[in-house]
């Protein structure tokens, strides 16, 4: 059986949320990313692992992208060589996780690039894009935090900015 009085918990207090993630692991992904920027110069990006339910996911781990391409960083904005995904899907098979989102740092606000849309990172239907606004500079509240749905053929739906703390939730 698995299960955790936290997970009980979450799930009590916050049950309509369709993605989750503890305050600790986010200011920890947060600050990583802000690290990898290194000093706001350059965009940086992780793959977000976890648990997935009933059409909800939990974050429980994250893989920078430059942890599995050392190049994604190097021009300035990521880029991210498709031959590393072998390693992310060990990863996940590993640690009995799957990518539940992905995450990378604008240096303004939280918009979807044309290139964001065009190039999703999983290119899967339902999966889940997170942007972090002005380099990931503290604060960073779901308020400020652009979530996007891949719908498809290079289609979007973006969370509105009203919507965003019902879908996304820091917390227990």
């Amino acid at each position: 059986m698995n299960f955790s009085i936290a997970g009980i918990i979450r799930r009590l207090i916050a049950p309509q949320h369709e993605l989750s993630c503890s305050w600790f692991l986010w200011r920890r992904l947060v600050a990583q990313l802000r690290e990898r920027g290194r000093g706001a110069s350059r965009e940086s990006g992780a793959f977000l692992l976890g648990y997935r339910w009933d059409g909800k996911a939990r974050i429980v781990d994250f893989v920078l992208y430059d942890d599995l391409d050392p190049h994604a960083l190097d021009t300035g904005i990521v880029r991210f060589d498709g031959r590393h995904f072998g390693t992310l899907w060990d990863i996940c098979k590993r640690r009995g996780l799957s990518v539940v989102a992905d995450v990378h740092v604008h240096p303004g606000a939280s918009y979807q690039s044309a290139s964001d849309q065009d190039h999703p990172m999983i290119s899967r239907a339902g999966h889940v894009a997170l942007i972090l606004p002005n380099f990931a500079r503290a604060p960073v509240s779901t308020e400020v935090v652009g979530i996007y749905r891949y719908l498809g053929g290079k289609n979007w739906h973006a969370i509105p900015s009203a919507g965003r703390r019902s879908f996304f939730h820091i917390g227990v």
